[in-house]
């Protein structure tokens, strides 16, 4: 199979609900993040499949089940389609940090997984987080990897910088994070958006990917 397709994959907590450090473990807990379901409209007009990777060690910490987290996952395709958006598929990680899976990012597994199944091709794909894990699960793959600055992210930054250098974009979020693709798919270099410039109220070159 020859994989010409690029795709987008995004973390979902921290980029489209509100992250929580005690985990999201039920639908009541799962709030989507202002402008997410917006985003994710103007997402789904580029054409590319959208995929959702996502690590959910709190299966396997016995917090929550598969069946829960399959109901959280349902409601919000439900609510994403409603608002003009589209999600091909949902891939999770349920392994905790000592199970040494190849799915948990920053390993590059489940984008692999999705490569096989679809048709992709990583390289001319895109892999939007909120952490330098979702950062190296591009980066494992040759996909252009966007950390934004919701959720963890801006705690994230820095670990990112140590691990990857310039091997990464950032963005204010999902919002920020999609103009950039389109431009990039649009033919144009992946830049930093003004909005990020002036959030941190610098004057950076205009063809920087990062805030330094």
């Amino acid at each position: 199979m020859t994989h010409t397709q690029g795709a987008i994959f995004l973390d979902r907590d921290g980029v489209i609900n509100e992250n929580s450090a005690e985990h999201i473990k039920s639908w009541d807990e799962f709030t989507f993040i202002p402008g997410a379901l917006d985003s994710l409209r103007d997402l789904a007009q580029t054409g590319l499949p959208i995929f959702i990777v996502t690590n959910q060690a709190a299966v396997n910490r016995g917090m929550m089940s598969h069946e829960t987290l399959d109901d959280i996952h349902r409601r919000m395709i439900a609510i994403i389609e409603e608002a003009g958006g589209r999600i091909t598929k949902v891939y999770y990680c349920p392994h905790d940090n000592h199970e040494g899976c190849e799915c948990r990012k920053p390993g590059s597994g489940m984008l692999k997984q999705a490569a096989a199944e679809f048709g992709i091709n990583l390289k001319e794909s895109f892999m939007v987080g909120d952490a330098w894990t979702d950062v190296g699960a591009g980066f494992g793959v040759g996909a252009r990897s966007i950390l934004l600055l919701t959720g963890r992210g801006r705690w994230n930054f820095a670990p990112a910088w140590n691990r990857f250098g310039l091997n990464f974009a950032a963005a204010c979020d999902i919002a920020d994070a999609t103009t950039m693709i389109r431009a990039a798919l649009a033919g144009h270099p992946m830049e930093s958006t003004a909005r990020l410039r002036n959030a941190f109220h610098m004057a950076l070159h205009p063809r920087e990917a990062l805030v330094l």
